[in-house]
């Protein structure tokens, strides 16, 4: 069968709180939905988060690369071959991973579709639920704190506390959190590249010398300061997770090679899709790198997807994937559902999604 249609949808919808890291403050989830559509009518999803900050990914700009580069490369081409089809869309232009993880999203939900069963199983799995932390928007200390207790009360265990906006206040902010929840609750800490090497330092030790009990602390430096991000790691006891510093496999050969890191976050949108995501997640294995599966703002299509992977390969700690869980309301029929702080993939063909409808895009907040 062959790929008939590609089709693009630029979706909006709003959160129910606001999501605010060291790198940014959105109110919504505004993302490009990519369906294929085979010959026989079967549609797969995938999506493309616009996150200015992080990827430099636009709705604009994905949907260019979709319909004017990768569309035409794939028309006409056999679905069933995924590995092929999955290569062709990476060597098909440089960089535009959001858009790339897209299109093999879709080709992995369509291929899924056609053997009639989940993704996780044609990912080689069977687990239909996934275990997922919660973020805590930046903050002050005092808000931070009650919007953990909420959280603990809504049946999240792990807390992943936002933090790299006021390095001088963030011990206070964590010391806060933790009296707020008690010693059964998990908290890991990112700060989206938010301090510098010695403030990062400086301030993990306080955590640790104020037995604080964090988890992990994720992309504490710059993404391009490999040198700084390894001069942190050699110089204090928590473990040290690389986000931003790792899109591609060159970016964790790089970590791996100069021992600058001892856990990596994979995400979709970063590495261009599930092909290279497994990739990623054998290479860190392989060289005893911690593996954490995380996302952008995205809708239950991406979700689904990160979610299915992590079912079928697994990772080292609970992974980060509830953006979903933000949304006030969804354009996206199907797909994932949460249950507190598991993830439920649909018993359903491919993602399980039935059908997108668009919304006007909004305002950023």
């Amino acid at each position: 069968m062959t790929i008939a249609a590609v089709r693009t949808h630029r979706l909006s919808a709003p959160l129910h709180t606001p999501f605010v890291t060291a790198l940014r403050r959105t109110t919504t989830v505004d993302t490009l939905v990519v369906e294929l559509i085979d010959d026989d009518g079967r549609s797969g999803f995938g999506e493309a988060p616009q996150v200015w900050q992080v990827t430099g990914a636009s709705i604009a700009g994905a949907e260019a690369c979709v319909r004017e580069v990768i569309a035409p490369a794939l028309a006409g081409r056999d679905a069933d071959d995924l590995v092929a089809r999955c290569a062709e869309v990476q060597r098909a232009v440089a960089g535009n991973e959001s858009a790339k993880a897209a299109v093999d999203v879709a080709l992995h939900d369509l291929a899924a579709r056609r053997l009639g069963v989940p993704l996780v199983r044609l990912l080689g799995g069977t687990a239909l639920r996934v275990p997922t932390d919660v973020t805590l928007a930046a903050g002050e200390a005092v808000e931070l704190a009650a919007a953990a207790r909420q959280r603990r009360s809504e049946g999240f265990g792990v807390l992943k506390l936002k933090v790299g906006t006021d390095a001088g206040g963030d011990l206070e902010r964590v010391r806060a959190v933790r009296a707020a929840v008690g010693p059964q609750v998990r908290i890991r800490l990112d700060a989206n590249q938010g301090w510098t090497p010695r403030e990062a330092v400086r301030i993990i030790r306080g955590i640790t010398d104020a037995g604080l009990d964090v988890e992990l602390v994720e992309q504490p430096v710059a993404r391009w300061d490999l040198d700084g991000l390894a001069w942190v790691s050699d110089r204090v006891e928590l473990p040290i997770l690389a986000d931003e510093s790792v899109f591609g496999v060159r970016d964790l050969v790089e970590v791996i090679r100069r021992r600058a890191a001892d856990m990596v976050n994979v995400k979709l949108a970063k590495c261009g899709g599930l092909h290279t995501a497994r990739t990623l997640l054998d290479l860190a294995a392989a060289h005893g790198v911690g593996t954490v599966v995380g996302s952008m703002m995205e809708s239950q299509i991406g979700i689904g997807a990160a979610a299915s992977l992590v079912a079928a390969y697994g990772t080292t700690v609970v992974s980060d994937l509830d953006a979903a869980w933000w949304l006030a309301w969804s354009p996206v029929r199907g797909g994932i559902r949460y249950d507190g702080a598991t993830v439920l993939l649909p018993d359903a063909p491919g993602l399980g999604v039935t059908s997108v409808s668009e919304a006007k895009m909004q305002t950023r907040g």
